[in-house]
């Protein structure tokens, strides 16, 4: 059988294709990045080898030194990226090269704007690997063997980045990935060596990997200069080649550690902030840990890659070792190095290890100290945290009761103190300002910011200057059921049972009394007009403005987690709302007056109705309550 029958062409994956058309259009303005990307693949698989190798030796083939090749053609005009790491066999290539097995991919794409800027940051979250080659290449051809295989093993896979690929057998000698990048006519700097080292030197200088490129013949001869003769040309590490997080802090630079983190994370973006530590004693570890500064576009898929890059003894184990952090600070990149951990440690063996477990703590500390400290730091960088990553930070209190306060602490919000819908209000701010004898914190939960803001239930706050925090991200309700307090105040909802203000005078208290009192026989009446509509009728010491409001049981489900439960198709307990009125207010005083039972009742159902919608809530029976509403002012229309 000859090469050209054994060879195939195949076409690429729709969401592969629809990648590649994207970075060359999109990431063509960052174009030297594709080397980052290649170099770092090169380093992956040297790990995965290393570790292989730790079970089976003879993956080595003879052949211990793990390096990454560099090399320039100026008059071929191609740049070609070698290792000796794992590897790749036919079924591999295909499965890598050809399709993006990525979970997430579809909505990734759809996330696209059309916008170049907005796009090529997305691309650089998501990843662009081996695909980004066609940002400056118009063909690339890829010879692979998997190590421990024969040489005849080898493939050859071929592109030229459009719908198709070929592939075909291809001796290769030794193991690892050649890739060489035919490059585009304007892409010709990338046949360079200055220019291509001068890249290396900025992307890759700490990959633990030596990158070798050929350094310029030398010449040499006698003091006469009688004869000359050209050294052979020797092939020298361009990088640094160590492991940056061994390195002592004070060794490394910001440039260098900024550039780690777009190594770990594929982040075009500098970090928002890093923590480096090395840990001795009972265990001994080292972490590198960062902050971004944009949230992933997967960070709220359940499959999504999280973790820190595992390493012991600076042998790579694994990329997305999830143990080590807790699920709300999953937005963290990094690395951790252990010297305590066995080389053959697995997944199970993480979940039940002792040692991962005071690791974890210590490490989920460390990242909430990081976050203490962006906090008080001056500028916007934990504003812009806090837009990124707030919501995923909110559900720490329920997943981690021991840092419970420590979460809150760093929790923002929107309050009636600024009536803004910013997030800029710490819980330590809202106690410093609270009133003389105050001894809760006050918020109150709706479906957006306006609705919060303009609750009938901030009335009597309002008045009394006490401020109120507005919560509208669907995890608000079920956050502050887990916090409960802080600094010693407990959380209490303005919408939740009998209002009971510490802050009243005895005059107040007895004018609620006196009120309650005077308003009996309405009450009375309103509870026999809306029957098993409500829990109760009661008048409102709440309300200054609105006629009426709706109030949740002291123990039942708050409006908005029902909401969310309902959305979600999950059962939701059974619970009536209790409706409060403003005796005070003219609508009210109008229905105490009229005589019509039936005028009543229909009058008692659209304060209902106006107080279901004032929560934000939705009516069961809208029609009905437009009937109502039309039939009410055409009557007042006639007089």
């Amino acid at each position: 059988m000859t090469a050209d029958v054994k060879k195939e062409t195949l076409g690429f994956q729709t969401e592969a294709r629809q990648l590649l058309h994207l970075m060359i259009h999109s990431l063509y303005s960052n174009k030297e990045i594709f080397l980052r990307e290649l170099i770092s693949n090169a380093s992956d698989a040297i790990d995965k080898l290393r570790f292989a190798a730790l079970a089976d030796n003879s993956l080595l083939e003879g052949q211990g030194d793990f390096a990454i090749r560099v090399d320039v053609d100026k008059d071929a005009n191609t740049i070609t990226i070698s290792d000796n790491g794992i590897g790749m066999n036919r079924e591999e290539v295909v499965e890598n090269l050809g399709t993006i097995a990525k979970s997430g991919t579809a909505a990734f794409l759809e996330s696209l704007s059309g916008d170049q800027k907005k796009d090529s940051q997305l691309i650089g979250q998501f990843g662009v690997g081996f695909y980004s080659a066609f940002i400056v290449a118009d063909r690339v051809e890829v010879h692979t063997r998997k190590a421990g295989a024969d040489k005849e093993s080898g493939v050859l896979w071929e592109s030229h980045g459009e719908a198709e690929f070929t592939i075909e057998p291809r001796d290769k000698e030794t193991r690892g990935t050649t890739i060489t990048l035919f490059l585009k006519p304007a892409c010709s700097e990338f046949a360079d060596d200055w220019r291509v080292r001068s890249v290396i030197k900025k992307y890759s200088d700490h990959i633990s990997v030596p990158v070798l490129m050929l350094e310029a013949a030398t010449a040499s001869g006698d003091d006469d200069d009688v004869a000359e003769e050209a050294d052979a040309p020797q092939y020298k590490p361009v990088n640094e080649a160590t492991a940056l997080w061994t390195r002592p802090r004070t060794d490394v630079s910001d440039e260098e550690y900024a550039a780690f983190y777009r190594h770990v994370s594929h982040d075009f973006e500098e970090p928002l902030s890093w923590s480096h530590n090395k840990v001795e004693g009972k265990q001994e570890y080292t972490s590198l840990l960062y902050i971004p500064r944009r949230a992933p576009f997967d960070l709220w898929n359940r499959d999504m890659n999280r973790g820190l890059k595992l390493y012991v003894q600076r042998t790579f184990i694994m990329d997305d070792a999830e143990q080590f952090l807790p699920l709300y600070l999953r937005f963290v990149k990094g690395v951790v190095d252990s010297n305590d951990l066995p080389l053959n440690v697995s997944r199970e063996i993480l979940q039940q290890d002792s040692a991962v477990d005071a690791m974890r703590s210590a490490l989920t500390k460390r990242v909430l100290d990081m976050l203490g400290k962006l906090a008080k730091k001056k500028g916007d960088d934990y504003a812009t945290f806090w837009k990124e990553f707030g919501q995923v930070l909110k559900e720490g209190p329920a997943e981690d009761f021991g840092n419970r306060e420590k979460i809150a602490g760093l929790l923002r919000f929107s309050t009636t103190h600024t009536d803004q819908p910013a997030q800029d209000q710490s819980l330590a701010d809202y106690v410093e300002r609270m009133q003389e004898g105050q001894d809760k914190i006050y918020y109150v939960v709706a479906e957006n910011f306006n609705t919060a803001r303009k609750s009938p239930h901030l009335e009597v706050f309002r008045k009394k200057g006490i401020e109120v925090l507005l919560l509208s991200d669907r995890v608000d309700d079920w956050l502050m059921n887990q916090l409960q307090e802080f600094d010693g105040k407990k959380f209490q909802d303005v919408a939740r049972g009998a209002l009971d203000l510490e802050e009243d005078s005895e005059e107040a208290k007895a004018e609620k009394e006196k009120l309650k009192q005077n308003s009996e026989a309405l009450v009375e009446r309103l509870s026999g007009a809306l029957g098993d509509a409500v829990a109760e009728v009661r008048a409102s010491s709440r309300l200054t403005e609105s006629p009426a409001c709706l109030v949740v049981g002291e123990f039942d489900m708050g409006a908005q987690m029902k909401r969310i439960l309902e959305a979600a198709g999950q059962p939701v307990p059974d619970s009536k709302p209790i409706l409060e009125v403003n005796p005070g207010h003219p609508l009210l005083q109008m229905l105490d007056a009229e005589q019509d039972e039936a005028r009543f009742s229909d009058l008692a159902h659209v304060v209902l109705d106006q107080a279901t919608l004032a929560e934000g809530g939705q009516l069961e029976d809208p029609a009905t309550f437009v009937r109502r509403l039309n039939s009410l002012l055409l009557q007042m229309s006639k007089g």
